[in-house]
């Protein structure tokens, strides 16, 4: 019987310039750890006579990672939303993700930091953090171990 728990995955990012070397981002929030929006890959457009007509579209793919406030990843977000705006630059990154429990890894590729939270959210207990990364590609593939059953 195959599993599709995501405790098991790893999600790593190297963003050029401030984190060279891949950083393993730890601390999700354990109900939205990272999600990807869905992504448009056709312009489609109806003619007045209701004849419709479309073409292939590159768009990024928008993936959001939350991330506990106590996670030491908090501080790897807030450094490069920080280093962003000092700069006035984007700082681009590169990544991967991996998830055993289906045999699957993702690459991702070309990201820059879209939006982020400049402060965690105080309620009764301090809320998880969300940032958006929109990455230019991002490639799954079949990965050793796990079931895809």
């Amino acid at each position: 019987m195959s599993t599709i728990t995501s405790a098991n995955s790893a999600f790593s990012l190297a963003v050029t310039n401030l984190y060279p070397t891949p950083q393993a981002i730890q601390g999700y929030a354990a109900d939205d750890a990272f999600s990807a929006d869905a992504v448009d890959v056709a312009e489609i457009v109806m003619g007045v006579d209701g004849h419709m007509s479309g073409g292939f579209v590159f768009n990024p793919t928008n993936l959001r990672v939350a991330i506990m406030p106590d996670s030491p990843s908090l501080e790897f977000f807030e450094n490069w939303m920080t280093a962003q705006r000092t700069a006035r630059e984007v700082y681009y990154c590169n990544g991967s993700i991996s998830i055993p429990s289906i045999a699957r890894k993702y690459s991702l590729m070309n990201g820059i930091l879209r939006s982020g939270y400049n402060i965690v959210n105080a309620k009764r207990v301090l809320e998880h953090v969300i940032y958006t990364i929109a990455f230019e590609r991002c490639i799954g593939e079949r990965s050793a171990g796990g079931t895809t059953a």
